[in-house]
This record gives C-alpha cells, sequence and structure tokens, in this order.
C-alpha cells in the first residue's frame, strides 16, 4: 500500500515494508522475521549502541529520511571501528508517532539499507511501536576475528596521535543549517550524513594501534577520553590540520575568525583516531600529535584550548 500513515499501515504491515527481501550477510545464521536473529563469530563479538531522537539528532527540515536511516546505521557501526571489529549485523528499534506518513518509513528503511550496504553490516531486525516523537536505536554486532579490542585505555608515552576521516564538516554543516542556509553544500550534506572510514578501524587493529576512539562529539572532547583512560597528556598539533575552503567559508559567512574551532570541537563526522608505536602508522591515516608522560589532558600547540571541548548530550549544547 502506497502513501497512508503508519498507523493505517499498522505493526506488521510497517515491519512487512521494512524486512522484506532483506539479503543475508556474511555470518548470518538466521535473518529478520524470526523472534531472534543468529549469526556466528570468529571470536569475540563486539556490541553497540545508539540512540537519535527527533529535533535533538536530526531535524526534519534539514535531513530526509533517508538520510535518517543512513546516519543512524554510520553513527553506530563507527563505534565498532573504534574496537577494530569487523561489522556483522544491526538490529534497529523504531518508534513513531502513528500519524506519521507511512513513506516516511519506507524511505528511512531505504537509508538503512543503503548504510549498511556500504559498511558490510546486515540489517537482522528490531522491534517498532508507537511514540509521541520519532526515536531510532540501533544495536549493531562485529566480530573481532580472533583479535583484542582496541580500548581507549592503551596510549603510552612516545605514541603518535593519527586520524582517518575527516573532521568539523559535519559541525560547519550545522553551523549553516542553523541561520537558515542550505550552502556549502559539501558540509551540508556531511552533517546530513556522516562517512565513517569503513574498515580503518580493523585495519588500525592489525597495525597495532594502542587505543582508538570514534570521533563524535569532538576531536578535544573524545581524546580526553582517551587520555583518562590512558592516564597520559595528549599533545595536538595544529599545522598537521587541513582546513578545508567550505569550512573556511562558512566561519568567515558567521563571523568566527578562526574555522579551527570546527575541526578540534565539531561532533558527528564519526572519524577514528588512534595512538600507535611511532613508525607503525598505516597508510591513509594523518598524524596529528603525540603521547607524553603527565596529567590526564589534551593540548593544543602545547595550551588548553579555550572553550567548549565538543558536544555534550544532557546540556543541550557544546561543553
Amino acid at each position: 500500500m502506497a502513501g497512508g500513515s503508519v498507523g493505517e499501515l499498522g505493526e506488521f504491515g510497517l515491519i512487512d515494508e521494512i524486512i522484506r527481501d532483506l539479503p543475508m550477510t556474511r555470518g548470518v545464521v538466521l535473518g529478520a522475521g524470526d523472534d531472534c536473529a543468529v549469526f556466528s563469530a570468529e571470536g569475540n563479538v563486539a556490541v553497540s549502541t545508539d540512540t537519535m531522537v527527533a529535533d535533538r539528532h536530526w531535524k526534519d527540515t534539514w535531513s530526509s529520511p533517508r538520510d535518517v536511516g543512513r546516519k543512524a546505521v554510520a553513527a553506530a557501526v563507527a563505534d565498532l571501528e573504534a574496537v577494530g571489529a569487523r561489522p556483522i549485523g544491526l538490529v534497529i528499534s523504531l518508534a513513531v508517532p502513528t500519524t506519521l506518513a507511512a513513506d516516511w518509513v519506507r524511505d528511512f528503511a531505504a537509508g538503512v539499507r543503503q548504510e549498511c550496504e556500504r559498511a558490510g553490516a546486515g540489517l537482522l531486525g528490531g522491534d517498532t511501536t508507537a511514540a509521541p516523537t520519532a526515536v531510532v536505536t540501533v544495536t549493531v554486532f562485529g566480530d573481532l576475528q580472533g583479535r583484542d579490542p582496541v580500548t581507549r585505555a592503551g596510549a603510552r608515552p612516545g605514541d603518535v596521535v593519527a586520524l582517518k576521516g575527516r573532521l568539523g564538516w559535519a559541525e560547519a554543516g550545522r553551523a549553516v543549517l542553523n541561520r537558515g542556509f542550505r550552502s556549502p553544500a559539501a558540509v551540508v550534506n556531511a552533517h546530513r550524513v556522516p562517512e565513517p572510514p569503513y574498515g580503518a578501524g580493523a585495519a588500525a587493529a592489525r597495525a597495532g594501534a594502542s587505543a582508538m576512539i570514534d570521533v563524535s562529539d569532538g576531536l578535544l572532547a573524545d581524546l580526553g577520553h582517551v587520555a583518562r583512560a590512558s592516564g597520559v597528556t595528549i599533545q595536538l598539533q595544529t599545522s598537521h590540520f587541513d582546513i578545508a575552503e567550505p569550512q573556511r567559508a562558512v566561519a568567515g559567512a558567521i563571523g568566527r575568525r578562526d574555522p579551527l574551532g570546527f575541526i578540534l570541537t565539531g561532533g558527528d563526522d564519526h572519524a577514528l583516531t588512534a595512538t600507535f608505536a611511532a613508525g607503525g602508522v598505516p597508510d591513509g591515516w594523518r598524524v596529528i600529535g603525540h603521547v607524553e608522560a603527565g596529567e590526564p589532558i589534551v593540548l593544543v600547540d602545547g595550551a588548553v584550548w579555550e572553550g567548549p571541548q565538543g558536544w555534550d548530550h544532557f546540556s543541550g549544547g557544546r561543553g
């Protein structure tokens, strides 16, 4: 049935729309449509969960339903990448108002499938219910393929800090959208759909990464977790960062003197940052700093960064 509302489609009709003709991915024994999904793994299994709420993590005036589906999958799978796991699959809990157009859910599901294909993960099932506002919860499962997980607690003095992926693009896009504009398109699209470096987490683990984290709340905030868990000082060098022209354009347009803030404190790009022994950085990663013995803190060019460190979900803004 085309069109209509979620309430008219009904719970089971909605589920059928989402899981129809789902492909089976590697390691999946039993997929969507039963009481449980079943998968096999080579070693330890990694699991993480991520929740997005309408008007907090996305706005329907900014993002299409397909964008929301892609973003939900990307944000969750990035956490698997951060421990060095290979994605197996995910389950989604979707709560939506009964008055929501059924086409919204169809487009959302199309986005989920699109990003699952990019990430190499399968949609294994989930749950649906009615709620006053749309809420998406994605739980992902990954295979560590016999390796130990890379944690936040392994950074050592003498290690270098390296980055894979882009930073500050989504935050520049959010700044533009907050002012009612839709350009530059590159940063607006980055806010709508992040681009995690899929596969880079496992590659970093194989290369001997000593610590790793997904940059979701801002580089300073997330590396702060690594510094505290590892009991080290992390020194970042701003000369190692590339500030793209769209970020400079946005900073100039909104009267922000230094676009570096987008890179240091902006979240939602889901890049990976990791620490490696000197000489052990894998191809495609960019060194942005180093690790020293000392107080657990992140310094920028030898000094404390003045201002917000990143995103704080409970304060409602950058903390």
